[in-house]
């Protein structure tokens, strides 16, 4: 069987992509690529709900998600979550926005044609699956695209980093901090993986909107963040970091690695925001209703959702629209399981987001750089409010209040 799979495979795996003279084994799968496919004997355990788990092998675990079931794999963090919950009080956030004078001018100077830019070489990758060789090298070309943002806004001479958060399959994840007045942390997230959810390791899954979307969409408000000079200088109350999460197609595997280290050092986040897919806005087209934000409300902190909405009315030039996606649809959830407040933007309501993602048609012609602006002029409103949110002073306040 396994030597009749690798026959049928290698005509379409090696038709999958035009094979520059300068390439080297960029399509081609190696056979023990292909023998990985087919093995069935490793189990993983995955939770598809809270306190809902079961034993899956890998294909069982892309045939779920092949029907649309999401699932967090927890093999390997079964206690993920069980030291903050006892503590966990209600997240507190503004009750209305207040930086609109250092933000407004900001907002002029993010770029479509750079997140093009960036997207048109992100998903130029055969694939970004965590597991690939491709996904390494994807990888490694975010991580130096990052650095070069933090040199050319000179953010490195104020002690602005990026590095990876190592993982054992090959795909890191990448973590870029700027410092703070104290070490509570505003986090942006996206993920930087892709995948074919037919054979993933052999199949295109160029994975443009999901998520080379999110990612090029925080990494230009990232940008922008910097040319601020209060950012520079560490003026504002909170570290802020921006996350490109490795395998969250996998089970949010990146995400939970990262956030049960954070959970396990006690780490003050105070605010998570995912943006995974935020370029696709032809379903909503043509079902007739306007261009909007889907805020999805289902599985995340309310207060946390309840702000981004006052966020995008302000910032944005689009209205939002609520929506839902499920347990675990993406790496926010990681965050919402280590005890900390998160919520999760995408580009329209749920049904009428892209169906063509986890396939070798998820494309960047298809896609709204229009309307991944929308989504980065909400991105970096956000991060730069709650940036400069003095969170201690809030929650007295907010004490106050209520005696």
């Amino acid at each position: 069987m396994k030597a009749s799979l690798i026959a049928l495979l290698l005509p379409a795996a090696a038709s999958a992509r035009f094979i520059e003279a300068n390439e080297i084994n960029r399509v081609l799968p190696s056979t023990d690529t292909l023998l990985e496919e087919v093995k069935t004997s490793e189990k993983f355990l995955i939770e598809v709900s809270p306190g809902e788990r079961q034993w899956v092998t890998e294909d069982e675990k892309w045939k779920l998600r092949r029907e649309g079931v999401n699932f967090m794999d927890v093999t390997d963090y079964s206690d993920f979550g069980t030291i903050r919950t006892a503590s966990k009080a209600p997240a507190v956030f503004p009750k209305k926005v207040q930086l609109q004078s250092d933000i407004h001018p900001m907002l002029k100077n993010l770029s479509k044609d750079l997140m093009q830019e960036h997207l048109e070489k992100f998903s130029s990758f055969h694939t970004r699956y965590y597991k690939s060789d491709y996904g390494r090298q994807s990888s490694e070309w975010l991580l130096k695209t990052v650095r070069d943002t933090i040199v050319e806004a000179g953010a490195d001479k104020h002690g602005v980093k990026a590095e990876h958060f190592e993982h054992p399959w090959g795909q890191n994840s990448i973590i870029a901090t700027i410092p703070g007045q104290s070490n509570s942390t505003v986090v942006i997230g996206a993920h930087q993986d892709s995948i074919n959810l037919w054979f993933p390791s052999v199949l295109a899954a160029p994975g443009a909107d999901d998520d080379g979307s999110g990612t090029v969409t925080i990494l230009e408000a990232f940008r922008i963040l910097l040319s601020s000079k209060e950012v520079l200088k560490g003026s504002a109350a909170n570290t802020i970091e921006f996350h490109w999460y490795s395998a969250e197609e996998g089970g949010l595997l990146g995400s939970q690695a990262i956030f049960s280290e954070y959970e396990k050092q006690g780490r003050d986040v105070k605010a998570m925001l995912q943006q995974d897919m935020t370029g696709y806005v032809q379903g909503t087209l043509d079902a007739g209703k306007p261009e909007s934000v889907g805020v999805i409300m289902d599985f995340v902190d309310p207060n946390l959702t309840a702000f981004i909405k006052k966020v995008i009315e302000e910032y944005c030039e689009i209205p939002w629209v609520e929506t839902k996606c499920g347990y675990a649809c993406s790496d926010h959830a990681s965050a919402s399981k280590a005890g900390y407040p998160s919520a999760f933007v995408i580009e329209s309501t749920f049904g009428d987001s892209d169906q063509k993602i986890h396939s070798t048609d998820d494309l960047i012609k298809y896609l709204s750089f229009d309307h991944m602006l929308q989504h980065a002029r909400m991105t970096l409103a956000l991060v730069y409010e709650l940036g400069f949110t003095d969170f201690e002073k809030l929650k007295s306040e907010n004490q106050m209040g209520e005696l």
